[in-house]
């Protein structure tokens, strides 16, 4: 009888083990799957007149979060194509939006920017998936979509404005010019505060005499 007892004893240990055991399984697998799918990512090809820095690795943000990285670039003849990695499917990225190459840092780095240019609701984003064949019709950018992009700020341009104003200043025509019409807007000026003073005078003739005018017929 006791024997009987430990043997139902240990076969519902076992039992018990395996439940957990296959419990445990299929919570990992699971997981692992649910990760696999969050974590995917997908491509995007850009197109930009001049490559402005970028390279492989460049980041890519969307108001101020990094969203993914360069992938591969591509020289054209006119044009440069940047293969972009978006790290997840679950970040969404408007059709309408201004995507554009930015410098930041000290080092000047490069990067990739994305504005969106509208306010996007929830219930708009729930039903999409970037890489059915019906995202096409959504208001996002689907996997492998083409888009062109443009040259936002850069301290290229803000040094090379630079030197072309210092530039027309230490030109000598430029300079006569410049002080020509410094010296006609003075000229003018003075005209004015003598205008001002005249038509003063005259005022306080007309006063006078209106004033006279009153009395006398009073």
């Amino acid at each position: 009888m006791n024997k009987v007892k430990h043997q139902n004893f240990w076969i519902n240990i076992q039992n018990i083990v395996i439940f957990f055991i296959f419990t445990g399984f299929t919570i990992i697998t699971w997981i692992l799957l649910t990760s696999k799918i969050y974590k995917k990512s997908y491509l995007l090809l850009i197109e930009f007149n001049n490559a402005h820095g970028l390279k492989e690795g460049t980041s890519l943000t969307m108001r101020g979060v990094n969203i993914g990285y360069i992938k591969n670039l591509k020289i054209d003849l006119n044009s440069i194509l940047v293969l972009v990695n978006i790290k997840s499917s679950h970040i969404l990225i408007p059709k309408n939006s201004i995507i554009e190459t930015n410098q930041t840092g000290l080092l000047n780095d490069a990067i990739i920017n994305i504005i969106p240019l509208e306010h996007i609701k929830i219930k708009d984003t729930q039903s999409v998936n970037v890489f059915s064949s019906q995202c096409i019709t959504s208001p996002f950018l689907c996997h492998l979509n083409y888009v062109e992009g443009d040259r936002g700020l850069n301290y290229d341009d803000l040094v090379r404005a630079a030197t072309r104003l210092s530039q027309r200043f230490d030109d000598p025509a430029f300079f006569n010019v410049f002080y020509l019409f410094l010296q006609n807007s003075i000229d003018l000026s003075d005209n004015i505060v003598n205008m001002t003073f005249d038509l003063s005078d005259l005022i306080t003739i007309f006063y006078s005499v209106f004033f006279r005018f009153i009395q006398n017929y009073r």
